[in-house]
């Protein structure tokens, strides 16, 4: 994706009008009211909702829009400030069941039962810098640059099939450590959803994830398998995991802390490849074993797994190391399935360049930032939507398979006569047969194959 349409008066009825849709065919304000959203006068919820969503394609911010004289909105920015302060709604179990209907009503029957469905999870940072009274803002370490800054981290699930991605649950994650938490804290009672989302903050992200996962399996989301790289690859992790009855396909972390039981023996990683012997030549993987994850004692329970190790792309003389539960695919299909974590990735970049993921609300409460959040994915659901739509002729309906299963008839029968015509030709050519060892050559050939590709050659022998 290249750039966003501006909403100009072009194409502000188009873009209304598919907002509009995309409201109500799932549902969107009946989910945001089960969710603790409440207003018993003044704006209509609606407007509120449908102008912070649209306000990405509008080149200017709510501020700039009133000082221009330009503002659509029908409401002051007080009205906009205490929207996405509220703290009584659920933003998480809202994205949650949005993404439910989303897949399973929608992009499910999209997808054949033969492909590799995935939850992938990551975090990336949500930069607060210049923003010292930030509730909950922290200290947090960044992959990519490897440097601490300030901000959080945000821990994302998403959901893909390999041609859609849609994210299904975020937090905004602090640091457990109160020393490195350097914006503001509030005390609020536990038992409201502003406290546990706020506890949550402060947990460890291997917990989120686990908890994340709960709460979409809860609502009825399902995939084959759960994909994470090495900042969350740990045996206990994959234990859990897999005892929620999902295969586990991962980036395994060279640490020396964390091994494997290979043929009767703890090993880590690097151990283990060291002591085996690679495949030679232009071979996908380098090896591939079998070995066994956690430990019963500290895990609570211990399952088999594959470790495929794989040359790097970036450094052809490093190498990187992956981990798979489902012990019944081969070594290609794992490598393929795990390129599917890109995903997530360009996810993160359209959020930050696109959606406007951290520059749009510059607000301080913990809670505006999460509403903010879950705008931002609320956009990315509706591209990927109308970008599915518009790409997969499989929207349109019974109409597709009647047309694909009528070209699809078409391009083998005529595939099937041309290499038969172009074989028989060949026959004649080089023993140059009689007529008579011709039609018998035919005949005998014919009868041997299945009754589909007779009935597909019929016309070509009629000719």
């Amino acid at each position: 994706m290249s750039s966003l349409p501006s909403f100009d008066t072009k194409n502000e009825p188009q873009i209304s009008r598919s907002v509009e849709k995309f409201f109500k065919d799932y549902k969107v304000m009946e989910l945001l009211r089960r969710c603790g959203l409440r207003k018993s006068k003044g704006i209509p919820l609606w407007s509120i909702l449908s102008y912070i969503f649209s306000n990405v394609f509008r080149d200017r911010s709510m501020y700039m829009q009133q000082k221009s004289g330009k503002c659509t909105a029908g409401f002051s920015k007080n009205t906009y400030y205490r929207f996405m302060q509220n703290p009584h709604i659920n933003w998480l179990r809202f994205t949650i069941l949005l993404a439910e209907k989303i897949i399973n009503e929608h992009l499910k029957d999209l997808t054949s039962d033969q492909r590799a469905d995935c939850f992938i999870f990551d975090d990336s940072l949500y930069s607060r810098t210049g923003y010292k009274k930030t509730e909950l803002a922290a200290k947090v370490f960044d992959h990519v640059s490897m440097t601490y800054k300030k901000g959080f981290r945000m821990m994302t699930m998403g959901w893909t099939d390999g041609s859609s991605f849609v994210p299904i649950a975020s937090s905004l994650l602090s640091s457990k450590n109160d020393q490195n938490v350097i914006g503001t804290t509030k005390k609020i009672d536990k038992r409201t959803i502003a406290a546990k989302r706020r506890i949550m903050a402060q947990s460890k992200g291997i917990d989120v994830v686990i908890q994340l996962l709960d709460q979409a399996l809860k609502v009825g989301l399902t995939a084959k398998y759960v994909m994470f790289d090495t900042w969350f690859s740990n045996p206990h992790q994959i234990v859990q995991i897999s005892q929620r009855g999902l295969n586990v396909i991962a980036m395994v972390k060279k640490s020396s802390k964390i091994t494997y039981e290979f043929e009767g023996k703890r090993m880590n990683v690097k151990q283990i490849f060291n002591a085996c012997k690679k495949r030679r030549g232009r071979s996908r993987y380098l090896l591939s074993v079998p070995v066994k994850v956690g430990d019963p004692a500290k895990d609570g329970a211990q399952i088999d797994a594959r470790i495929v190790c794989v040359r790097n792309r970036s450094n052809r003389k490093d190498w990187i190391a992956l981990i798979c539960t489902d012990m019944t695919i081969d070594e290609n299909e794992i490598i393929r399935i795990y390129g599917k974590r890109w995903d997530i990735e360009v996810f993160f970049k359209t959020c930050k360049s696109f959606l406007k993921l951290g520059t749009e609300y510059h607000g301080l409460s913990y809670d505006a930032l999460t509403a903010h959040t879950a705008f931002v994915f609320l956009r990315y659901m509706f591209m990927s939507v109308e970008k599915r739509d518009d790409e997969d002729d499989r929207t349109i309906g019974e109409l597709f398979y009647c047309m694909a299963d009528e070209l699809a008839d078409i391009t083998f029968n005529h595939s099937l006569q041309i290499l038969v015509e172009a074989m028989f030709e060949s026959v004649k050519e080089i023993f140059q047969p009689t007529e008579e060892q011709m039609e018998r050559f035919t005949k005998a050939f014919i009868s041997r194959l299945p009754k589909y590709m007779q009935e597909a050659l019929t016309p070509s022998l009629a000719a």
